[in-house]
């Protein structure tokens, strides 16, 4: 199954961040990132003065803000449209002004959501300096982890496997071919295959943009039972390149292991793959029968 037009339900990233507000008034209003039914909290310095704090066109979008001590909390009834951003005017009550463009999700390092924002005028300030160095801290233990996980990975089994099924090297690997089939819309020509293996699957998709004016990017790929983070799975993923250029071909290889398939009670389930392109839609759905594990 393929779709471009279906959106991501994963779960979603909630970043706690520092911003220091620029002094140059001539400056464009920083983003606040938001996102349906998920409370997002500004956290200032000073309090705040609900009196002459403003959010304009929140009507039908977002529950009434709750404006009181050094907070401003915002929670959007639903997601907002992409382009869509609602200024909003924070002041304090020593005449300090803020403003801000409450957007959609970023789409940046895979998109956002500001869980909360810690916002600072003096950048120099015993906070402020505190804010940014626990966010230094985090980066830090983020990339340590990935970094784990990334020695992990290249020492593994179905990495290797997936390795040599991106580089077209199937006969080398102990996967047998079990379906097939292809797929084309305006963008992209597309040919998935789905292998049978002991004690694992794995399939192969095969992408060519056909669309002329844009390059594909990759986002991300989720291995669930009912295409919600609840039920997400691990798996090996290998491409040969992130981006697809117009007219260029790439591929995205992943292998399962058999106790991805397993359930409480030892039983097999089936899985579904679902592989993101960069602007966050579903480009494609694949389904994992578990009958695809040979014994």
């Amino acid at each position: 199954m393929a779709s471009p037009a279906l959106a991501r339900d994963m779960e979603e990233k909630l970043t706690i961040r520092t911003l220091k507000v620029p002094d140059h008034p001539g400056q464009e209003a920083p983003s606040v990132y938001v996102s349906g039914q998920v409370v997002t909290v500004l956290h200032f310095e000073n309090e705040v003065d609900p009196a002459k704090t403003r959010f304009l066109a929140w009507e039908g979008r977002f529950e009434t803000p709750l404006v009181g001590g050094k907070k401003v909390v915002l929670e959007p009834l639903r997601d907002l449209d992409d382009g869509e951003a609602l200024p909003l005017l924070v002041t304090l009550v020593d005449g300090t002004t803020f403003t801000f463009l409450v957007k959609p999700k970023s789409r940046k390092d895979w998109g956002w959501i500001d869980y909360q924002v810690n916002v600072f005028k003096d950048h120099d300030s015993y906070n402020a300096v505190l804010s940014s160095l626990h966010d230094s801290l985090n980066r830090e233990r983020e990339l340590r982890e990935e970094n784990e996980r990334f020695k992990k990975e290249e020492n593994s089994v179905d990495h290797a496997y997936a390795t040599l099924l991106a580089n077209g090297q199937a006969k080398k690997t102990p996967f047998r071919r079990a379906k097939f089939w292809r797929s084309k819309n305006e963008d992209m020509d597309m040919v998935v295959e789905v292998f049978s293996g002991p004690s694992k699957a794995a399939v192969v998709i095969h992408l060519m943009n056909a669309y002329y004016n844009e390059s594909w990017k990759f986002e991300g790929a989720y291995l669930t039972r009912d295409f919600t983070s609840y039920t997400a799975r691990p798996f090996a993923l290998r491409m040969d390149r992130p981006v697809i250029v117009p007219g260029q071909s790439g591929k995205i290889a992943v292998v399962v292991d058999k106790s991805a398939f397993q359930i409480e009670d030892g039983q097999l389930t089936d899985l579904a793959l679902q592989i993101f392109r960069g602007d966050g839609l579903l480009q494609v759905a694949v389904a994992m029968d578990h009958t695809l594990i040979r014994q």
